[in-house]
């Protein structure tokens, strides 16, 4: 982000000039402006956690147009579709969370029936674009961040949506490669810190058996480690902090912690109040909260 700036030029007066005699006005340095397509970025994904698809994927496009060359654009356009089908089929509830059964199989249906065209094309030319920034420039924050967004999304889509756990598991992979390069340059992309902490948590939620088989092919879960990851992201993310809000509190939910679920779905019900999911799985804690008394 640009912060606004304005400076001022001294003027230097001789000091022989006549009293009488105005001084000519300083002359001013014209004010730097915001990069004023940030806005597209920010709205976008509000309006994504406020469930307002459409909306959300106006202002990706948008974003697109004035900065056609940043794969954030085409990152959070897969991002809108991927949510929305998330939304539609209840994955982002403790009902497909908590169960094992839904959580590590998948979605009812076959992977044609859940094929997500624009998720798919969206997701693809992000990762297009951000490989060709990454080629020019290794350390290029936004190709980065775009590519674990990116290949984060597919593991899911792969894993939950048209269920190829091995495709998924070996995404995952990649997305946690990313999300590592890009925390060592800058520390502060805490959004990488979600695609670390679905790794890390899903695959140490895992039977034993098949985590054995996991840990010869490199990929090491780590449940709590995971719940620590998006617990960062929560706290210090930016475009993904609600998100990893929401999958941490239903992990806690999941290892039957309502009361930490609680505190972080009644953050997100104050500010995303038109989000019902929100509020009904807030209701949902409580209601835990008082069968546990």
């Amino acid at each position: 982000m640009l912060l606004l700036a304005c400076a001022f030029s001294p003027l230097v007066i001789s000091a022989q000039t006549d009293a009488d005699t105005p001084a000519p006005a300083s002359p001013q340095v014209p004010v730097m402006e915001a990069d004023p397509s940030a806005k597209f970025l920010e709205n976008g994904y509000r309006h994504l956690y406020e469930l307002k698809f459409d909306d959300a994927r106006l202002d990706f496009v948008s974003y697109q147009k004035a900065r056609p060359d940043d794969p954030l654009g085409k990152a959070s356009e897969a991002a809108c579709y991927l949510f929305e089908q998330f939304h539609a089929r209840g994955v982002l509830t403790s009902e497909f969370f908590v169960n094992d059964a839904t959580f590590l199989g998948g979605l009812s249906g076959t992977a044609e029936q859940n094929h997500n065209a624009g998720f798919v094309a969206a997701n693809s030319k992000a990762r297009e674009q951000a490989k060709a920034l990454l080629r020019t420039n290794p350390h290029d924050i936004h190709g980065l961040l775009a590519l674990t967004i990116a290949d984060g999304m597919e593991s899911d889509y792969d894993a939950i949506v048209i269920k190829k756990q091995l495709p998924g598991l070996s995404m995952m992979r990649l997305a946690e490669a990313d999300a590592k390069t890009l925390l060592a340059i800058d520390p502060t992309q805490q959004d990488a810190n979600v695609a670390l902490g679905m790794s890390n948590y899903v695959i140490g939620s895992l039977p034993s058996y098949k985590r054995a088989f996991l840990w010869f092919g490199g990929l090491h879960g780590d449940k709590l480690r995971g719940m620590d990851q998006m617990g960062s992201a929560a706290d210090h993310g930016h475009y993904l902090k609600p998100f990893a809000k929401v999958m941490l509190a239903l992990a806690y939910e999941r290892e039957k912690k309502p009361a930490l679920a609680r505190t972080l779905l009644a953050e997100l019900a104050v500010e995303f109040p038109t989000n019902a999911v929100f509020a009904r799985e807030l209701t949902i804690v409580d209601k835990q909260a008082c069968c546990n008394r």
